[in-house]
């Protein structure tokens, strides 16, 4: 056992220092055989080839909801220190490509069947070709590593390149769980049919990498089959693919003190969201991207006599949303939650039938000192939301509260297909919503107004700049 890691270590140090081009700022990493790969896209850099992996995709049809499509994204991921070429090449002749989010400013130059561009640093970007936004390219830009584990230390939980299938694995306190770069570990389901495929449970964990950890060998229905699950404190994830989990993807429970960082997640069942943070504290998600089914960042408070949730940062995120929520506060709120900041994101893609950015109050819950700033919507059907009330998610006989929004320099399109932009709607006269703010918000180019506001009256204070 210890030789085989030796031998693996080897190998991924020697592709880790020694591209195969020596003035080539580029790290390029070998699928693992037996893995399946697209046959859709060619992609290279640097004239090297990159693998082009695959996931399953699943969005309800814009004008019919009630139709579910089914398609096949595709991903590849490579990492950078300096500016790098990249070639697209597709099987048919190319009309039309476009490079979201366009706050990336990255226009592609076709030729034929191919399209080429220039990438200069870290970045999540979708290719589109033809107008198929369904079976899109994602391109994962990551920086170089440092500091990786070695797989002989004793605190290390090491994946070396190839294909693993394992059990759930719980990992305790100190521990680091590396998934390195061309490993693709597939979750088997638990015998208890709860466990997640990793719990990160204790203090001082890290799990990191660029290998992909995938959950579609768990069947439906499981409502414990996550992905990966953290309740402890201290705790590290970074540079990972999360593919195809059955329930919510990646839950932070009850936790203090957690940094995700340039995670990616794919998923297309139904209740597959992306990152729930319940009942937690000082947590920040950054540089991350997520295509889900369902609710992409959401942060909750179901646990009733235990913390809130509070001092939470999610920043610099590319969000794709297929039918819920983009960036959410709810609904299962039984305890309170303060001092969230949603930020410097860009919403790519909606074809979901809720609001992008809403805070859903359904239980008893205050909520207070939101802020959603520095948000880019390029395709919309609803905006923006605050709602207090009663729904079948409610537990509490009680309601809630939610006082001091701020929607601040959010720019989006106009919303299709007769969407709406804001719905402010309280409770009852003790159960209300309480100074909201729209600070330099523009809908297709033009400025938000007081016209373009929704309320009952049970909202008080509501000021537009």
């Amino acid at each position: 056992m210890r030789s085989s890691l030796f031998f693996w270590a080897l190998f991924f140090s020697i592709l880790c220092v020694s591209p195969s081009k020596a003035d080539v700022p580029v790290h390029i990493f070998p699928a693992p055989a037996g893995e399946p790969l697209s046959d859709r896209f060619v992609v290279t850099v640097e004239d090297q080839n990159v693998p082009v992996y695959i996931a399953k995709v699943s969005a309800m049809a814009s004008v019919k909801p009630e139709i579910r499509q089914d398609g096949e994204a595709a991903f590849a991921s490579f990492d950078i220190s300096g500016s790098v070429k990249v070639s697209v090449k597709y099987p048919q002749p190319i009309q039309s490509a476009k490079i979201l989010p366009s706050n990336s400013g990255i226009k592609p130059v076709i030729s034929g069947n191919q399209v080429f561009f220039s990438v200069s640093k870290p970045t999540r970007l979708t290719l589109e070709i033809n107008g198929d936004w369904m079976n899109s390219l994602h391109l994962f830009v990551n920086p170089f590593e440092t500091n990786i584990p070695r797989p002989d230390d004793p605190n290390v939980i090491y994946y070396g390149p190839g294909i693993h299938k394992i059990a759930p694995v719980r990992v305790t306190s100190g521990k680091t769980v590396y998934v390195a770069p061309g490993a693709v570990i597939y979750g088997t389901p638990a015998l208890n049919g709860r466990d997640p495929v990793f719990f990160l449970d204790g203090s001082n964990i890290v799990l990191r990498g660029r290998g992909i950890i995938d959950g579609s060998l768990i069947p439906n229905p499981n409502p414990f089959g996550n992905i990966l699950k953290v309740h402890g404190q201290n705790i590290q994830v970074e540079g990972v693919v999360l593919r195809d989990s059955c329930n919510w993807t990646f839950q932070i429970n009850v936790s203090n003190r957690v940094k995700i960082n340039n995670i990616k997640i794919f998923g297309w069942r139904e209740n597959s969201d992306g990152v729930d943070i319940d009942n937690s504290r000082d947590v920040e998600v950054s540089d991350s991207f997520v295509r889900t089914f369902d609710d992409l960042i959401v942060i909750k408070a179901e646990d009733k006599g235990v913390q809130g949730s509070g001092d939470i940062t999610i920043k610099h995120d590319v969000l794709w949303n297929e039918i819920a929520h983009a960036l959410s506060i709810g609904a299962q709120l039984r305890e309170n939650v303060d001092n969230v900041v949603f930020s410097d994101c860009d919403i790519i893609h909606d074809k979901g039938r809720e609001w992008l950015l809403r805070v859903f109050n359904t239980d008893s819950g205050t909520v207070r000192h939101i802020i959603f700033d520095d948000i880019r919507i390029e395709e919309a059907r609803r905006l923006m939301s605050l709602w207090v009330g009663k729904d079948n998610w409610s537990e509490d006989n009680e309601r809630g509260v939610i006082t001091d929004v701020t929607f601040r320099n959010i720019q989006s399109v106009d919303p299709e297909y007769g969407g709406r932009l804001t719905e402010l709607t309280g409770f009852d006269s003790k159960h209300g919503i309480h100074v909201v703010r729209f600070e330099n918000v523009t809908v297709g180019g033009r400025p938000f107004e007081a016209s373009d506001v929704e309320q009952n009256q049970f909202v008080e204070d509501v000021s537009i700049k």
